[in-house]
């Protein structure tokens, strides 16, 4: 559902906005005095938001690999049973969902992977992989919280979320880090920190970081060996050390946790080589694990789409499903684009793989995004929230308005995410 208030007159007229050269550049000869007021003067009650995310941290993480830090953390704040991801549950439509409060077919990123029939090209479709839009934004089609923050007269700042390095609608957070696989964890809390200790009129109110250590230790060891308590305990660490050092700042900061999607284990034993599905090469294929996604290359015909459809349907075998456009409209992955023209789903522990001889990974995602081992993590304490709660399951598209409710910002562009569950948690001020 769609829900978003109106910007106040002050402020929309503060957001008036030239566009310049192609760029976006707000005109500060619109802004009234009473609205420079507004956004100028001190104010003790503002709220500021760290919002971390864990990649593929479940919901169960906790308990199960004995997150003491996390857990009393959440003891002093909120926690929810488990928090729904998006489908597919996969880490980029996820992430982008988590701060656009909008499902993929909304905001672009429908995979990690796929491809375009909008955009051809000499061999097919234009492809998008993990991190394309830093060279190419259009790819998304949303307002991330990040600028949804900068377009109200405030800071934000990323260090490595996804895609928080594209210049989404021509912008930019005003302090965000280019990916790099070699950046150190502790250096993003250092930094963190260093954001929150700025003056006033440099500091982000809003924070993005990402860590991504359990889900690639999940990929290869699954969801219950010892290297991937490991590597919870070691996140968990950092995540109580930020906590500490939050709590020693004379500011009001909420520090949120959450994670794009759960993790199960991938039976080795179970798994379908695309290659043999023989699908002819008048379609495109983009496999990612737990979905197949066919496209129909130009001047195939409708009649020939559905007949490769049937054919699959046929050599599935309770092994996958060929999903209908009943069940695409129940996943909110109408056929698009971008979702392609045919997408074979599979349940764990089964899996794809792109031929016979490729890499098994021995845990894995992206899988129906109601099942129990997709749940995702939420942990949020702070002024803004309550204490001791603990929230029934809910979607992760809640996360976007209530940030912003959080931080006091206006949501002025349609979102799917509907504050419910979420508002429970919240303090009665923030209300």
């Amino acid at each position: 559902m769609f829900k978003f208030r109106a910007m106040s007159t002050s402020i929309f007229t503060f957001l008036t906005c030239l566009v310049v050269g192609g760029h976006l550049q707000a005109s500060a000869l619109s802004l009234p005095s009473s609205a420079k007021s507004e956004l100028s003067s001190p104010d003790s009650s503002q709220q500021h938001v760290v919002m971390i995310s864990l990649d593929g941290f479940r919901h169960d993480y906790i308990e199960l690999h004995k997150a003491k830090h996390l857990a009393k953390i959440a003891k002093e704040g909120v926690r929810a049973k488990s928090m729904t991801p998006v489908y597919p549950a996969n880490t980029f439509p996820n992430h982008i969902s988590l701060v656009t409060g909008l499902h993929p077919k909304n905001h672009g990123i429908v995979n990690n992977r796929f491809f375009d029939k909008s955009r051809p090209t000499k061999d097919g479709y234009a492809h998008y992989k993990m991190g394309s839009g830093q060279s190419d934004s259009t790819w998304i089609t949303a307002t991330p919280l990040w600028n949804l923050v900068e377009l109200n007269g405030l800071k934000a700042a990323t260090f490595f979320w996804p895609e928080s390095d594209a210049r989404i609608g021509g912008a930019l957070p005003t302090y965000h880090f280019h990916y790099s696989k070699y950046a150190d964890y502790q250096q993003r809390v250092d930094q963190i920190i260093q954001w929150l200790s700025m003056p006033e009129v440099s500091r982000p109110r809003f924070i993005a970081g990402y860590f991504s250590l359990t889900d690639t230790v999940g990929h290869d060891e699954g969801p219950y060996s010892e290297r991937t308590t490991a590597a919870v305990q070691r996140v968990d660490e950092l995540i109580g050390q930020l906590y500490e050092r939050i709590q020693a700042l004379d500011i009001n900061v909420n520090l949120v946790v959450v994670s794009d999607h759960g993790m199960t284990n991938v039976d080795a034993e179970q798994v379908i080589a695309v290659s043999t599905l023989s699908i002819p090469d008048h379609f495109l294929v983009e496999s990612e694990g737990a979905q197949v996604h066919i496209y129909a290359r130009e001047k195939v015909s409708e009649e020939d789409i559905a007949g490769e459809s049937s054919r699959l349907s046929s050599i599935a075998k309770g092994r996958f499903i060929v999903l209908t456009d009943k069940q695409r409209q129940e996943r909110y992955f109408e056929k698009n684009s971008r979702t392609g023209d045919i997408v074979l789903e599979i349940a764990p522990p089964s899996r794809f793989i792109d031929t016979p001889s490729g890499h098994i990974s021995k845990g894995g995602h992206g899988y129906l995004n109601t099942l129990d081992d997709m749940g995702a993590t939420f942990v949020a304490t702070g002024p803004a929230f309550k204490k001791g709660i603990m929230l029934p399951t809910f979607s992760n598209l809640e996360v976007y308005p209530a940030m912003a409710e959080v931080i006091g910002i206006d949501v002025f562009t349609p979102v799917d995410g509907e504050l419910k569950v979420l508002s429970e948690a919240l303090a009665e001020k923030q209300l």
